[in-house]
């Protein structure tokens, strides 16, 4: 259902407010530039400081400018079951074609809690979803067992996900472990390589917000099994990969964009400030790298 390279789009904010204009310029140019679907409103869109209206106001102004010309992904995670629901049903009904639900943070539930807070989200809507396991952040993983669970309990509910685990072997487990199409994306730039060896279809990315044509061109190599290739622009990309979070994302990212775009800021909000001179001076060297600046 989801393949190739899938931006985890930022928010731009300008003098506080969300900045729609940019945003629309933001979608255009990644379409234009070959991503192959946009998420609006993950970790990268900084949605944990928007307000509902606002994370609702994202969705909906990035599926009014995709307009069908590649699919949405609705950031919808929240740690309260309830506001998840809330906001898979507004994506539902804006268009969105599937749901990305982080497990839940700071509550930490158990396998059994995470079975049934994504159980219950797959009874009460019918948006598809994808899982999204980035337990550096919730602290909480999202084990394979408990994926795979999910898939058997829900067939047709859970159409992929975003792993950030950091470990490669996850691919396989759930690669053996569910029957059907099930989309594996990796959350992590600088794994996307091996993790496309071991079954991987994409890459749900930071990178590709400021460089969406290499990643395009990434991802296409590796489905087209170019080695080769796919090598090369991996190296092209790898130094952006990491200075992407050589401060708290998505700070060093904002900063990138506002190197590549001049109508794009790299306001953040708080408890987010814009990134240090050491970050600045490695996205700066990053760039050169990969022949965007």
């Amino acid at each position: 259902m989801f393949s190739g390279s899938i931006p985890a789009l930022v928010t731009p904010f300008r003098d506080g407010a969300f900045d729609e204009s940019a945003f629309r310029r933001l979608v255009e140019w990644q379409i234009e530039n070959g991503s192959s679907g946009l998420v609006p409103c993950g970790t990268t869109g900084e949605n944990s400081t928007l307000s509902n209206a606002e994370h609702h106001r994202v969705i909906e102004v990035c599926v009014e400018q995709a307009a069908g010309r590649v699919p949405v992904i609705a950031g919808c995670g929240s740690n309260d079951t309830m506001n998840a629901l809330l906001h898979m049903n507004f994506s539902k009904k804006c268009g969105a074609q599937a749901a990305l639900l982080v497990a839940p943070y700071y509550n930490r539930p158990s396998q059994e809690g995470l079975l049934a807070h994504f159980g219950y989200l797959a009874e009460h809507s019918d948006l598809p979803i994808v899982l999204y396991n980035v337990p550096g952040r919730t602290v909480t993983d999202l084990k394979p067992e408990t994926v795979c669970e999910l898939t058997r309990r829900f067939p047709g509910r859970f159409v992929g996900i975003k792993d950030a685990s950091g470990d490669l072997s996850r691919v396989t487990d759930h690669r053996m472990g569910i029957e059907g199409d099930f989309a594996q994306l990796s959350g992590d730039d600088e794994l996307a390589l091996p993790f496309n060896a071991a079954g991987g279809v994409g890459c749900i990315s930071v990178t590709a917000n400021v460089a969406p044509k290499l990643c395009a061109e990434f991802q296409a190599a590796c489905r087209d099994n170019d080695l080769k290739k796919a090598r090369e622009l991996n190296d092209k990309l790898y130094p952006l990969h990491y200075a992407m979070f050589e401060d708290a994302s998505p700070g060093p990212c904002k900063y990138a964009l506002a190197q590549v775009h001049d109508w794009i800021a790299e306001e953040l909000r708080l408890p987010l400030v814009p990134c240090g001179e050491p970050a600045r001076k490695a996205v700066d060297a990053a760039l050169k790298h990969a022949g965007l600046k």
